[in-house]
Order: structure tokens, then C-alpha cells, then sequence
């Protein structure tokens, strides 16, 4: 049985709304404003599902990863617990502002990934049609976002690819209804939660859970 819920992942990504509004945000907005042709909505969830099934894929790999290695090795597993733990904690301090914790996971997928994929954007504009949109979520879902590398920590514990996969989807429909609300709505939405009460509160949440996963993985130590 696994500690990590797909419950859980879409509270994630539910309560890291106010990140993905600065991320991705105006990009949504431009594309469900800027094209008179294709209905707002319909470019909306579009491009949120090409999106989503970038997460997808992700996570499918990365649990495919986690658990090549787990089988082989008891010991990496556990440690894989510990990692997961550590990382909610500084995913926690991140959303309060307390660390940049991942400032530097970004910076990194900047230069090794995202410089090379940012490069297809030619290829798909302008965005005039259903496919494209599709298409220019799939990439965008690779965009270094510290948020989606924390729930892909998530997918390591996954007991199976399809599982890792599913915890992705779930992170992705977290995000779902801040992506799809434009404009003014948008802007309030963002400084509900970037308020500083609401950042702590959010980021209790991610350190309280990370302190669980921690507390898991001690107890098998011991036992």
C-alpha cells in the first residue's frame, strides 16, 4: 500500500494554485483571449490537457525509475520515504517564503531540458486550431516548475507506472480551475493566495505531510 493518495496529489496541486497562476497563468489567459476563432473555454481545457498529459507521462517515467531501482535494492526504497520527505518539507518553506528550496531545481531544468524544448514554439504558431493548442500544452507541461518536480517526488513511492501516472492526472486537475479563470478573477484568485496568512497555512500543509512521510520511513528503519 502506498503513503501517497491521488487525493492528496490533487489537494497538491490545489493548494499550489497561486504558483501555477505565476508560471503558467498568462499563458493560458493569452491563448483563451487572443484567438477569436476557437471558443475561450474550449482553448482552456485544451491546453490543460495537453498539459496534463505531459504530467502524465512524467510521472509514468519517473515511477517506472523508482521502482526499477526499489526492487532491486530494499534499502533505496526506503531512502526514496526519506527523499520524498525531505522534499515536501522544503516544498512547504518554498510556499511561505521562508526558502528559495527550489529556485535551483528550476534554474537547473532551465539549462539541462526547457532551453531545447522552448525551441518547438515556432512550429506551432500561431495557435489557430485544436490540435495546435493540444500540442503547445504537451510542451508547455515541460516547463521547470518546482511545484510539478515535487509531486513527480511523489511518483517514486508510486507502486506502479500507471499508479505514477494517475498521481500526475490528479496534481493536474488541482490546477484546473485556477488555469482555466482569466482576467480579473485570476488576479484576485492570485493575491488570495500569495497572502501571507494563506501562504503559511498552504505551506504547514506540505511540511506537516512531509514530517509524516518521515515519520513512516523511521518507523520501517527501526522495524
Amino acid at each position: 500500500m502506498t503513503e501517497i493518495s491521488l487525493f492528496g496529489a490533487f489537494i497538491m496541486g490545489l493548494v499550489g494554485s497561486g504558483h501555477c497562476i505565476v508560471m503558467c497563468g498568462g499563458i493560458a489567459s493569452s491563448l483563451q483571449m487572443a484567438n477569436s476563432t476557437l471558443k475561450p473555454i474550449s482553448v482552456g481545457l485544451t491546453y490543460n490537457l495537453g498539459r496534463a498529459i505531459s504530467y502524465m507521462v512524467a510521472g509514468a517515467l519517473v515511477a517506472s525509475l523508482g521502482n526499477s531501482f526499489a526492487k532491486q535494492n530494499t534499502e533505496f526504497a526506503l531512502s526514496l520515504k526519506i527523499f520524498s520527505g525531505v522534499f515536501m518539507i522544503l516544498v512547504g518553506l518554498y510556499v511561505m517564503r521562508l526558502a528559495s528550496s527550489l529556485k535551483w531545481l528550476e534554474q537547473a531544468g532551465k539549462t539541462v531540458l526547457w532551453q531545447h524544448l522552448v525551441k518547438l514554439n515556432k512550429h506551432l504558431l500561431p495557435i489557430n486550431t485544436y490540435s495546435k493548442t493540444l500540442l503547445y500544452g504537451m510542451l508547455w507541461g515541460w516547463l521547470p516548475c518546482g511545484l510539478v518536480y515535487s509531486a513527480l517526488t511523489w511518483t517514486l513511492l508510486a507502486p506502479t507506472p500507471w499508479y505514477g501516472s494517475a498521481i500526475m492526472l490528479s496534481f493536474a486537475l488541482g490546477t484546473l480551475p485556477s488555469m482555466l479563470i482569466v482576467g480579473q478573477s485570476a488576479q484576485q484568485l492570485s493575491r488570495f493566495l500569495n497572502h501571507t496568512l494563506i501562504r503559511w497555512a498552504l505551506g504547514s500543509i506540505f511540511i506537516w505531510y512531509g514530517i509524516y512521510l518521515l515519520i513512516i520511513a523511521s518507523d520501517r528503519l527501526v522495524h
